[in-house]
């Protein structure tokens, strides 16, 4: 499975990914001044959290960026389709009338990312971490049984 370079914004894309359950939508990374989104600037960053997915000989391992997030805001779910499902929430802060703001940078409100896992993940055995803002979950892989070879001794 090959990453595809992005031309919008010069990041991977996993718009071949067969395994993934993301929509790939061009035009998310132009900025839109009409009412044909539902994001809105202050909160597209956190609803659009960005997953890289790796896979090692033992494992499927997922990683995702979730500064500021406790674990408890954080949802890691499995569905019986083999489905991966990794969800959060960031709130809005509490704003104080006595309060000036000179700039709203930092994003809020909901993401969720699913992914379709393929037939050789051990369902059962699906562990997650949080460690400086980035959520891992490892899903560990079915060994592939290796044929027995035998010799076969050719006469004559």
């Amino acid at each position: 499975m090959a990453m595809i370079p992005s031309f919008f914004g010069n990041r991977r894309s996993n718009v071949f990914d067969p395994f993934s359950l993301d929509v790939w939508d061009p035009f998310k990374d132009f900025p839109l001044s009409s009412s044909l989104t539902s994001q809105t600037p202050e909160t597209s960053a956190f609803v659009n959290t960005r997953i890289d997915w790796k896979e090692t000989p033992e494992a499927h391992v997922f990683k995702a960026d979730v500064p500021g997030l406790k674990k408890e805001e954080v949802k890691v779910e499995v569905e019986d389709d083999r489905v991966l499902q990794i969800s959060g929430e960031r709130s809005i802060e509490k704003e104080d009338k006595n309060d000036t703001w000179h700039r709203v940078e930092r994003s809020s409100g909901k993401f969720m990312r699913r992914f379709r896992l393929p037939e050789n993940a051990k369902m059962d055995q699906i562990k997650a971490s949080m460690e400086n803002g980035v959520l891992t979950v490892t899903v560990p892989k079915l060994e592939v049984k290796k044929p027995d070879v035998k010799a076969i001794d050719i006469s004559g």
